[in-house]
């Protein structure tokens, strides 16, 4: 079986101790799943890099990198996805819906309530359990 690796990066983005959350649209793959706003890495850039480009380009905002959550990966039937999220901040404009179906700004521990896609369930669980 042809076995692809997909890397992408993840934004938790911080904003007065709340955290984005992103459900992805009717026509994405794993639809109405909940993650963290990033997308693929481009060939030359770094992981900070494509997430500046990918949170520009999805919600337009900017955003700072900060410290490397996890890197976790997970087989789906269309690929392993390698998928590492970093914490990060808002530097002035708050997020547009453009792509996403909906975004909530919840507490860590309000995390568990959505059902998350599974390649975000680790990052998740770090931060609920408060080792970001």
């Amino acid at each position: 079986m042809y076995e692809k690796n997909i890397n992408v990066v993840g934004a938790v983005i911080y904003s007065e101790n709340k955290i984005l959350c992103a459900q992805r649209n009717e026509n994405m793959s794993l639809p109405l799943k909940w993650e963290f706003p990033g997308g693929k890495i481009e060939k030359g850039e770094t992981e900070e890099e494509a997430l500046i480009r990918e949170i520009n380009e999805e919600m337009k905002c900017d955003l700072t990198v900060e410290s490397k959550i996890i890197a976790a990966e997970y087989e789906y039937d269309f690929g392993i996805v390698n998928l590492t999220t970093y914490k990060c901040t808002l530097n002035n404009e708050m997020p547009t819906l453009t792509e996403h179906k909906e975004i909530k700004w919840l507490e860590p521990d309000e995390l568990t309530e959505l059902d998350w896609a599974p390649a975000d369930i680790p990052t998740v669980e770090i931060i609920v359990k408060g080792k970001n």
